[in-house]
């Protein structure tokens, strides 16, 4: 690793992957680190947004692609998206040579499959990173790895310790993942980092990313709404509500096409809902959770202060769960996971259900204070309670969940004797 990195859990990921396939794409929302990380295993770099180069590398791209694919590989091709062409020649270049590991490109917004000639399945892995979660900004002391629970549910874990206070996780949240904002000398800079990453999305990327010119106005306030539902199931029309209450013209397929665009560029990106076959499926709620990739988006959006969040932990409770979403994918990455919720119309809930590729799952709650740690082991407990009746019952052929588990803001870490895990987000990692 390059002197001053701090290193990622896509890392290992990535050199994976490079021994298996041809090319591999990095996506993921701006300044996550995708480039920086890209550089710890390439040999040669293009950059298409060199402000020097940009012109002729694009004119280049339109001539002979392929002339942009000489130099020692892994050769990384930093947002790649800006030439699509380019796509179709990193697969035709990797058919050819018959090769792996020969590049990496990176991407801030999603494949737009309208402007490559192919998927680039089998010659281009696509893998999503995130911006850094507690463990990768260390600031998680890391002693509790979920990779190790999923291995051993009886493991140890009591009286493990996180160091960080609740004023710590506020100041984290506020700040972000953002790689960039941790070399930063005073809190106030570090905070500004999140803030100049909404004024770009507003004043540029919203419309750059399909070439359809969009209202700053009106995308700030598409994520002040997002902002105000974090971590609950609103509704779009719930979100239009909220946008027409100052933007009265804006119409549903308008929203749409702004939440797209937001979702292309790794802005949003909801919870989808787990519908067991345990009960009805008209009782299962089956809207999305609204979440943003990085807490600091939805703090940023009403440019909120620590201060403020501190003085009000009902609305921080929304914007930690929000946090631990975002950490809980970055340290599953490795083992395939992929996050949903459960919720019924009885009330009975998990915040989140985290799936492994293997079939193995957790049954999560997120609970800022111990006073709702009682609240929540319940409703795991009652839902594994569910889903073991409906298997007796031969309603359901469903694996039981491997871990019932409250993540907390709390210091202590411990097992109750119903088995369900107590683990504070300060102690985790991958």
């Amino acid at each position: 690793m390059k002197h001053g990195y701090l290193p990622r859990i896509v890392d290992k990921i990535l050199e994976d992957r490079l021994n298996a396939v041809g090319a591999v794409l990095i996506a993921g929302p701006k300044w996550c680190g995708k480039t920086t990380t890209a550089e710890q295993q390439a040999r040669s770099v293009l950059k298409l947004q060199d402000p020097d180069r940009t012109k002729g590398y694009l004119a280049t791209a339109e001539v002979k692609p392929s002339l942009l694919l000489l130099g020692e590989n892994p050769r990384l091709i930093d947002e790649w998206q800006m030439a699509p062409v380019l796509w179709d020649a990193v697969r035709s270049a990797v058919d050819e040579r018959g090769e792996d590991g020969l590049f990496i490109l990176t991407g801030s917004t999603t494949v737009d499959e309208s402007a490559i000639m192919h998927s680039g399945t089998g010659r281009i892995s696509r893998m999503v990173m995130y911006p850094m979660s507690l463990y990768e900004s260390m600031e998680s002391n890391g002693k509790i790895a979920l990779s190790a629970l999923f291995q051993d549910p009886e493991l140890d874990i009591d009286g493990i310790a996180s160091e960080l206070s609740i004023e710590n996780l506020v100041f984290a949240a506020c700040r972000g993942g953002w790689p960039s904002s941790l070399g930063k000398k005073t809190e106030k800079a570090m905070l500004f980092e999140a803030q100049n990453y909404i004024a770009n999305i507003c004043d540029s990327d919203a419309s750059t990313v399909d070439g359809v010119k969009r209202s700053p106005e009106r995308v700030k306030a598409v994520l002040q709404s997002y902002a105000r539902n974090i971590s609950t199931l609103a509704t779009n029309r719930t979100v239009l509500d909220d946008v027409s209450s100052n933007y009265m013209d804006i119409s549903e397929p308008t929203l749409l096409s702004y939440l797209n665009a937001l979702e292309r560029l790794y802005v949003i990106e909801d919870v989808p809902a787990w519908r067991p076959s345990i009960r009805s499926a008209t009782t299962i709620r089956s809207g999305k959770k609204r979440e943003f990739t990085d807490p600091s988006i939805a703090v940023a959006s009403f440019a909120l202060s620590p201060e403020a969040l501190l003085q009000d932990l009902n609305t921080f409770g929304f914007i930690f769960e929000c946090l631990c979403f975002r950490d809980l994918k970055a340290y599953s990455s490795a083992m395939g996971g992929f996050a949903s919720y459960y919720r019924d119309r009885y009330g009975l809930e998990a915040d989140c259900v985290l799936h492994l590729a293997d079939g193995r799952y957790a049954l999560i709650e997120f609970k800022l204070g111990s006073r709702e740690i009682e609240e929540g082991a319940g409703r795991l407990l009652e839902l594994k309670k569910l889903i073991r009746k409906a298997n007796e019952e031969k309603r359901a052929r469903l694996r039981e969940p491997d871990l019932l588990i409250v993540i907390t803001g709390g210091e202590m870490a411990y097992t109750r004797k119903d088995g369900v895990k107590i683990i504070p987000i300060g102690a985790l990692k991958d």
